[in-house]
């Protein structure tokens, strides 16, 4: 489906960005941290059909802990900034359990850690 395509393009876009801060601090991660990547080909999170068909958009921020094999940790997702709408903060919740992440390095080396995973809701704009 086309905005499935769509989040999946926008999730890829925004989950590999170093430059951003740990969901922790304030400040710009340390020298030689790398944060987790989100792997899918597609993205996992479906757009809630009415939401879609209404015209309405909203964002989602995350507060995942991704493990030093790059699992997510089944009980740790929080909403860290909700979107408003409780059918976008939903689904994007129930897409967690189907991401996959390069794990974050330090040095190279595989970490755990805890960070932040936007979840954008944009419709297509016509050419």
């Amino acid at each position: 489906m086309r905005w499935t395509i769509l989040v999946a393009l926008l999730l890829c876009g925004c989950s590999g960005d170093a430059e951003r801060p740990a969901a922790d601090s304030a400040e710009a991660p340390p020298r030689g941290f790398e944060p987790p990547v989100m792997i899918n080909a597609e993205s996992p999170v479906a757009y809630p059909p009415a939401l879609y068909a209404e015209g309405v958009e909203g964002s989602v921020i995350l507060r995942l802990f991704v493990d030093e094999s790059g699992e997510v940790a089944a009980d740790s997702t929080q909403i860290a900034e909700g979107s408003g709408r409780v059918e976008f903060d939903s689904a994007a919740v129930r897409g967690v359990s189907a991401m996959r992440f390069a794990p974050a390095r330090r040095d190279g080396t595989p970490v755990a850690t805890v960070f932040l995973q936007p979840v954008h809701f944009r419709l297509p704009t016509e050419p």
